[in-house]
């Protein structure tokens, strides 16, 4: 745990202290247990810092609606914490907005981005969505909207055929405390990022999963398209791409990260 000027976040640091630093943002109703296939893969030639977003796992819930301007500053208030200058910052779905909101906002400590299965935008509508799912969550707790939840996050063939994955994912949606899950979908709520898409001058890689409901490929091709010289990825996925596809998402995400640097070197 390391208390920030703001708030205690829970995080995980792994990897050789001299390594280039990749940080990792999950989902909402998830916690840094969600990125376990990509700590794995990535922790002989990098230094891996994942962190439970505010409100999720053991990080710190405050009451009340966040910002994507909180959840950015989190993350810089966490380098800070930790002397750390410079990341490859990955983030999906609430972890991916971070991500571009870093780039966006704070583009000095940002080499990189990996943003997947997210928006830049709240759509028409998604404030009304996101009102519900919150109205639900405060009378009802985070039971009555995990069956939901799972069948938006994974295709049917994932959902019949791996099942100690899926009660894994599960338990982190049942864990997450309501005022955060709550607090992180006030900051969906207002999601304002896609038209300063194309000011983004920094290595990018957008990863899609081609059965996601909950964001679209159209979306994620629309963002690609956005900023100049990124890369494009689409995983036979639905939301959580870097679980049901794990291997291939690494690689993409290997492949990208080790065109950006050469591993061992200590600037960034």
């Amino acid at each position: 745990m390391i208390t920030t000027s703001g708030l205690r976040l829970h995080m995980v640091d792994e990897g050789p202290r001299d390594a280039p630093v990749v940080m990792l943002s999950h989902s909402l109703a998830a916690n840094l247990d969600m990125w376990a296939p990509q700590a794995a893969a990535l922790t002989d030639d990098f230094r891996v810092l994942r962190y439970d977003t505010r409100g999720h796992g053991t990080s710190e819930a405050p009451q009340g609606a966040y910002s994507f301007a909180q959840l950015t500053g989190d993350a810089v208030a966490l380098l800070d914490a930790l002397h750390i200058e410079r990341v490859h910052f990955v983030g999906l779905s609430l972890g991916g907005m971070t991500a571009m909101g870093l780039a966006l906002e704070h583009p000095s400590r940002v080499a990189s981005i990996c943003a997947a299965n997210c928006g830049a935008q709240t759509p028409d509508g998604g404030a009304a969505m996101w009102e519900e799912r919150i109205a639900m969550a405060r009378s009802q707790g985070m039971a009555a909207l995990v069956d939901a939840t799972l069948a938006r996050w994974f295709t049917p063939a994932m959902l019949r055929t791996r099942p100690a994955e899926i009660d894994a994912v599960r338990e982190m949606i049942l864990a997450t405390p309501v005022a955060g899950y709550v607090g992180c979908c006030g900051a969906l709520q207002t999601l304002a990022y896609r038209d300063r898409l194309n000011g983004l001058r920094l290595p990018a890689l957008f990863i899609a999963g081609a059965e996601d409901a909950a964001v679209p490929v159209a979306t994620m091709r629309d963002m690609h398209a956005r900023v100049a010289g990124s890369r494009y990825v689409e995983l036979p996925a639905a939301h959580l791409s870097n679980l049901e596809c794990a291997a291939d998402f690494n690689a993409a995400l290997l492949d990208f990260l080790r065109a950006q640097v050469s591993v061992g070197q200590t600037s960034v």
